[in-house]
Formats: C-alpha cells, structure tokens, sequence
C-alpha cells in the first residue's frame, strides 16, 4: 500500500474542493445574509487539513495501484461527507442549530445526491446557505458519473463495468476515450450542458435566475435538494414539472450512451440501449397503475390531475431524485401506492447515471437469470445461456450480480434493525422506509422521514449517512476494505 501517494491525491483533492467555497462566499458577499464566516472558516479548515495532507507528500510521483484506487475512493468520498458539513456546523449559532450528525447527514445526502434533509424552513434561511446546498448536490451528481464511468472500471467493480464489458450496443465497441482525463472532460461537457439547458428552461418558465440554477443543479444530478420547503410545488407550475421530468429521466440514463449519441447526432442510440427501454417501459408502467388507483380512490377529480401528480412523483422517486409536489404528497395516497412508489426506488435509474437504487442492468440480469432457471426445469438436459441482445452474459458476471443482491438486501435489513433500535421513536415504518430513501438515495421516506428527518436522533442519523455512503460507492468499495485480505502484501 502507498501510503505517501493516497495522501497525495487526497490532500490535492481536499483543496480542490475548498475552491468550491468561492461561489457561495460570493453569493453571501452579494446578498449581504450573514452566512459569510462560516463559509471563510469552512474554507479554511479545507484549505489547511488539504495542504497538510499534500505537502509533505508533494515530490511523491509513483503510479497508483488496485488497492490505493479503493482506498482513495472510499476514503475521499467519506471526508467529503465531512468536509461538506462544515459551513452546516459553523453556522448552528445563528441560523440553523444544526448537530455534527445533523450537518454531516445533510453534507453526505448533498454529495451522494439523496436529498433527504433535516432542514425546516428552507425559504428563511440565508441565500448562500441554499446555493451551497444546490452546489454540493451537482458536485456529487458529476463525481458519481466519473466515479461510475471511470474509476470504478478500472478498481474491477461496479456496475458501469459490468454494464460496459457485457452487454452489447453502443458502448460495447464505443469507447468514450482512450484516457481517464479525457474521459472526465467528456463527462464534465455533457453534464455542463445538461445543466446550463436546464436552467435555462427553468428560466423561461418563471422562476427565478437563483431559483433556476439552483434547482438545475438538484435536477441533471437527480439531486432532489430545493430552495423552497415546497419543493417544486412552491411554483405551483406544470410547464416546471415538466421540464423537471424531462431533465431528471435525462439524467438517470447512462451517460456513455449521451456521450454516444450526440457525438454521432443519432438519437437511436438512445433506444438501442437496453438499460434505457426497460428503465422508460418501468417508469409507464407505474405511471399508469398509480394513475388508475388515484382514479379509482378519487383522491384527484380528474385524468389530468391524476396523471400530472402520478407521473412527476413516479419519475421522481424510481430516479432517486425526491423532488414534491404540494398536492402530491405520496405517503399519504391510498392503498398500497406508498409502497410501491418507495419500492420503486430500489429499482433505480442505468448505471453511469446519477441516479441511486439496485440499477436497471442488473434487474435485468437477475431477471434473465430466473428465466433460465424456470427453462431448466422444463428442460433438464438443455444448455441455456443467459443472454442481453446477442451476447452470452459470462457466468461470473451472474456471480456478481447475486453477491452484489445478497449485499444489497443484507444490508437493507440489517441496516433497518440497527436504526430502530437508536430509540423506542423509532417505529418500524419510519426505520424500513428511512432505510430504504438512503440506501437507494430517493431522499423522502414515510412515517417519520416523510418530509425531513429532522426529528432523528444523531445515532440514527449516522446509520443513515452509512447508508448512503454504501450505495453511492456501490457497497464493494466500503465492504472491500474491511476485507483481512485486501491489507496483506
């Protein structure tokens, strides 16, 4: 293990990151909203902790190996987590009154794009405050889709992986570059794109320049932060949902297959990825059974009303993106929606998305695995191969994907029983949904966790934050290190 050269990068990272600092000081210096300290004291934490790290080490020049990669993945995205919290913690005196467990769950849930809050009161708080809230999550929304593309590729984990080397269309014989570097640009064009064409909608429609960036920040990542207590039903618009729909299913595509696509300007390539039919046949298919039911419990009078709230809720939940409505509050709809829209999120966006949850590839290879296995009962003596489009899947990739399910659903239920048992407050509606919007990164649960997580104790918060940091780093690249195995020689 290289010690000098994971301390290198991280404190070369950690200072790159308290550059980010600078637009928010900016937006405290313009409206003048109080907040300026803590984000100058916050910087200067970063700034220092980052060169201390970095300069004893700033001659170390070796090439990185397989467990350094792992190392400084889960190590840069957990002092991130913390890192991010400071400007929240500085600030509890005057404005927020926020824990360390409080500012550091409201840190990872930015970067890691959940969006659950503990936040109250979001159209009170200082300007500054709201945009870095905004910022952190479209950071963490571009970190994951490098994490996602590039990093995890070449740690040999990762669903990105999996999806690349064993499945055919577009990026089986498209790379995007031949280089990390060069790849990470191409990912940061597309992402700022997406980002500036958003807020530019946002724009037109009505809101506000600080609304709209803001909430395209939250949106291309499928972020589900806003600067409203209301969410998006603060704007009381459908044109807003609708870009916001349309925004949010943009970004919980693959991003490889964006890259493709505009590269070539042939937008089939859009169909002719299998993560992405299957991911928008899932999203129809709870649009209209959730349509049908609210019709039918006449919770709306009409179609229109009914299909409004049904699909910005569905396309916002199964994305990981946890944007409201205010007269769509899905916890409280009739019969068995609650669950299945939650559950939803567990299905998730494509890999090399932002999006959160188990991911489309591999439902659909769980999916093909269990159809086999149906056929060899019919038909004992028969080789049956599991396949995608043309492409036999390889039989350690099934491997990965039932020891990634088990980890997953392990974890889930593990997870649950470790949060209720944090306090007798804790009911078990609250713990499994709680659970279940942080490890799929979906942001609102049900019970307790419906609107903000606010009344949850620290202990609680802590589990909380775990899980987020498991399923952004796609559980392997935590779980790894605590392997006897990976730290012998």
């Amino acid at each position: 293990m290289q010690f000098s050269m994971i301390q290198h990068i991280l404190g070369a990272l950690l200072i790159v990151f308290s550059l980010t600092l600078f637009p928010p000081i900016g937006v405290s210096l313009w409206y003048n909203d109080g907040a300026l300290n803590a984000f100058i004291i916050a910087f200067l934490v970063m700034l220092g902790v980052g060169i201390l790290c970095w300069y004893p080490t700033r001659k170390v020049k070796k090439e990185l190996r397989l467990h350094d990669g792992f190392v400084i993945t889960a190590v840069f995205w957990t002092v991130l987590g913390f890192v991010g919290a400071l400007p929240f913690y500085f600030i509890e005196q005057t404005t927020l009154h926020l824990s360390f467990a409080q500012s550091v769950f409201e840190s990872v849930s930015g970067v890691t794009t959940t969006g659950a809050t503990v936040i109250s009161g979001l159209d009170d708080l200082p300007r500054s405050i709201l945009y870095y809230r905004q910022q952190l999550q479209w950071l963490g929304g571009l970190g994951v889709i490098v994490l996602a593309v590039a990093v995890l590729p070449m740690l040999g984990i990762g669903g990105m992986q999996l999806y690349r080397a064993e499945t055919p269309g577009p990026m089986r014989d498209d790379k995007l570059t031949p280089r990390l570097e060069h790849t990470a640009k191409a990912l940061l064009y597309i992402y700022m794109v997406l980002t500036i064409a958003c807020a530019a909608a946002y724009w037109l429609a009505g809101m506000t320049p600080f609304d709209a960036i803001g909430h395209s920040f939250s949106t291309v990542a499928t972020g589900g932060f806003s600067t409203h207590d209301a969410s998006l039903g603060y704007f009381d618009s459908v044109t807003i949902e609708i870009i916001a729909m349309f925004f949010i299913i943009l970004g919980s595509l693959n991003f490889t297959v964006h890259f493709v696509a505009w590269r070539k300007l042939d937008l089939q390539h859009y169909w002719q990825d299998i993560q992405g039919r299957v991911f928008i046949y899932i999203v129809l298919t709870l649009i209209a059974i959730t349509t049908v039911v609210l019709l039918w419990k006449e919770t709306y009078e009409t179609v229109g009303e009914a299909l409004r709230y049904s699909s910005f809720v569905v396309i916002s939940i199964i994305s990981s993106t946890g944007y409201g409505l205010g007269d769509a509050d899905f916890s409280s709809w009739p019969l068995f929606l609650p669950v299945l829209i939650l559950g939803s999120g567990f299905i998730g966006g494509c890999v090399g998305s932002t999006a959160g949850g188990f991911r489309v590839i591999r439902l659909i290879l769980l999916y093909k695995q269990a159809t086999r296995e149906i056929m060899r009962l019919i038909h004992p003596n028969a080789v049956i191969s599991v396949k995608i489009g043309q492409k036999r899947v390889q039989d350690n990739v099934a491997e990965a994907v039932w020891g990634f399910t088990f980890l997953y659903m392990s974890l889930y239920l593990v997870l649950s029983m470790l949060f209720m048992a944090t306090g007798d407050d804790i009911d078990i509606v609250t713990a499994f949904s709680g659970v279940a919007a942080t490890l799929n990164m979906t942001g609102p649960g049900l019970g307790k966790v419906a609107a903000t997580y606010g009344s949850i104790n620290d202990a609680g918060l802590w589990i909380l934050s775990l899980a987020m940091l498991l399923a952004r780093l796609e559980i392997f690249t935590l779980l790894v290190l605590l392997s006897p195995a990976f730290w012998k020689r």
